[in-house]
């Protein structure tokens, strides 16, 4: 399409139609800068970053390192284990600020003025084949101070008072999974087994895959909201010869009465059974990366729960701490609920979010 020289909106539209079977990793993503014609077919690279950030990376890209032998990957966890109950479980209690971008289909971008939600760009562009606002586009972004303790991010004590669900949109009510509670369920399922190596800025990292059953699991699934839509009222079918008695209008038959519709919104919550990946560093034990699927049910209202959370090293006072420094949210939910209103549609919500300026959080 660039040699053709294909439109900003063109190269946009025929992005959206791609759907990945492996990463689109940083480096091929810095390979295609000069062959991208503008900011729309930039965001669709960026939409499919966050669609493929938990799938394997391409062969090509994989070490060709052999497998360590059982006791080497036994060791590794050994040094993970050691690592992740001392060093991460220890880190202070810490405050920084997260900007995430959203993503999502379905719906266009809100009005600032529309008093539902603020700040959204609406960046869609028209198509021949289909309604833009089908596929994944930027929503719109928000930046907060968050705060966590032993590496755990802590949910803020204030009520959001924002309508999740009638404004078209979802919102996650329970931090990212705790990479210390993960690995501790991990180690309890009795499953991480040896994986693959996977290169991770630059150097082989070992992964690790695992599986938690439900009843050993705490990772708690909270998004908001879905609709229970009440009806209420008297309905009086009448013909054209009882209209008039029955208080129907003149002619044929018809319905006549008083009905009332409300919706109330509540929360999908469940405690979800998952499996995931750690990435270790195999020299310290250090966790580089972590990813958790949530293993929901195909009758449950949210159909997919899936992060990937990317730990890097930062300076506090002085001191280098591994934290978490990038997240990927992928979700799939029925937006209707279980209302049966409407058609049965799918909404899909992409949340990537970024963590900068670390800092020692005041202690109460």
């Amino acid at each position: 399409m660039q040699q053709d020289k294909k439109s900003d909106a063109d190269v946009a539209t025929a992005l959206k139609r791609v759907e990945l079977s492996q990463e689109l990793t940083r480096s091929t993503m810095n390979s295609l800068v000069s062959y991208v014609p503008g900011p729309q077919a930039t965001e669709q690279i960026y939409v499919l970053e966050a669609r493929s950030a938990d799938l394997i990376p391409p062969e090509s890209d994989l070490p060709s390192t052999p497998a360590p032998d059982p006791a080497t990957q036994k060791a590794i966890l050994g040094k993970a284990a050691s690592y992740v109950g001392g060093t991460y479980a220890q880190l202070p209690n810490l405050s920084s600020t997260k900007t995430t971008l959203r993503f999502q289909d379905n719906v266009e971008a809100l009005a600032s003025s529309s008093g539902l939600q603020g700040g959204a760009t609406d960046v869609v562009v028209s198509s021949g084949f289909s309604n833009p606002a089908t596929f994944v586009h930027y929503i719109n972004s928000s930046e907060n101070l968050v705060t966590s303790a032993h590496g755990a991010e802590k949910w803020p004590s204030e009520k959001d008072k924002t309508p999740w669900g009638a404004n078209k949109m979802i919102a996650l009510q329970e931090p990212d999974p705790s990479l210390a509670d993960v690995f501790k369920e991990a180690q309890k399922a009795e499953n991480l087994h040896w994986l693959r190596w996977e290169s991770i800025n630059g150097k082989a990292a070992a992964v690790y895959a695992f599986t938690v059953p439900r009843k050993q699991s705490q990772l708690d699934v909270n998004v908001c909201c879905f609709p229970n839509i009440n009806q209420a009222g008297i309905a009086t079918f009448y013909t054209a010869t009882t209209a008039a008695a029955l208080g129907g209008g003149s002619g044929g038959g018809g319905v006549a009465g008083n009905f009332q519709t409300s919706t109330d919104w509540h929360n999908f919550k469940t405690t979800a059974a998952y499996h995931g990946e750690l990435f270790i560093d195999p020299d310290s034990g250090i966790v580089l990366r972590m990813i958790t699927e949530a293993e929901l049910k195909p009758s449950e209202v949210v159909h997919e729960l899936d992060t990937r959370v990317d730990f890097g090293p930062v300076k506090v006072n002085n001191k280098m701490l591994v934290v978490p420094v990038k997240t990927f949210v992928n979700t799939l939910v029925v937006p209707n609920g279980d209302s049966g209103a409407a058609t049965y549609t799918e909404r899909r919500t992409l949340f990537t979010s970024e963590y900068k300026d670390y800092a020692l959080a005041e202690t109460k």
